[in-house]
């Protein structure tokens, strides 16, 4: 009987000291238009090193992302400049954040998928968040000579040193949580990133970047003759076809109207 009481003590006190269980964060995944599409044009020959798409001609979009995680908030790319000749947004992402109560200086994080114009034309807006991007593509941008496609003007704060950044080499928990997740894609550009987002209704959503253009490009394997290392691209869109399956989830292409629907339309957001 002691020896039951003694046990059921014992159990007792280490319930008391066990932590409480942390509650989950408020999440949410809030898509914010970055551009003004152009009217539908011929892929064929920019989007495939191989000439797969023959006559097939899409319009394509800009997209950019908004994670609420808690009181926190993660800015995925930002999309066009708000001076880019035909395809500048309508509203800049400043004041489509207005919308829904927030200010730049609310946003912890901007993670750039890559260095390209049409996904970092606004990053300098944000110039008090701290900037994720892959190390790969931070490297270019701080090289002596960058190439023409790494779009280096809007990053000055951080280039400069007035801003704190942060080169992710490989795959970073953006969060600490595993529910954001920055997930190393090369060859599009050196240091490409795609992006998780474990949703607790909708579940598990892929961003791809621009790991693939549109849907095609995506289910075929599709190599744009403008990425950077062909291998990589490959290999970067079998690491993620596994991942997409292993979580069941749904795949957004940025740049794809076909996506469009599988979120709520802005100010909405998916939960």
């Amino acid at each position: 009987m002691q020896r039951t009481l003694l046990l059921a003590g014992i159990c007792a006190a280490a319930l008391v000291a066990q932590p409480a269980l942390a509650q989950a964060p408020d999440m949410s995944l809030t898509r914010l238009d970055c551009g003004t599409p152009n009217p539908p044009t011929a892929v064929n020959q920019r989007f495939s090193d191989t000439y797969a798409y023959g006559d097939l001609k899409l319009q394509l979009i800009y997209s950019c992302y908004l994670i609420k995680h808690g009181d926190d908030y993660l800015l995925w790319d930002t999309g066009h400049a708000m001076t880019t000749p035909n395809v500048a947004p309508k509203v800049s992402l400043v004041d489509q954040l207005v919308k829904i109560n927030l200010k730049p200086e609310q946003i912890k994080y901007v993670g750039i998928s890559h260095y390209h114009g049409d996904h970092v034309g606004q990053v300098g807006s944000f110039p008090k968040s701290t900037l994720l991007i892959g190390k790969g593509d931070w490297d270019v941008l701080t090289s002596a000579k960058p190439p023409e496609m790494a779009v280096t003007a809007p990053f000055a704060p951080w280039i400069k040193g007035e801003g704190k950044v942060e080169p992710v080499l490989l795959d970073k928990d953006v969060f600490g949580d595993g529910s954001v997740m920055m997930l190393y894609t090369p060859g599009h550009t050196p240091g490409h990133h795609s992006l998780m987002v474990k949703l607790p209704q909708m579940g598990a959503v892929f961003i791809v970047g621009d790991l693939a253009h549109f849907r095609e490009n995506y289910e075929a394997n599709g190599v744009p003759t403008f990425n950077t290392d062909r291998a990589q691209t490959l290999a970067s869109l079998d690491r993620a076809k596994k991942i997409v399956a292993g979580a069941k989830a749904t795949v957004i292409i940025q740049h794809d109207p076909r996506d469009l629907d599988k979120l709520p339309v802005f100010p909405a957001a998916a939960k």
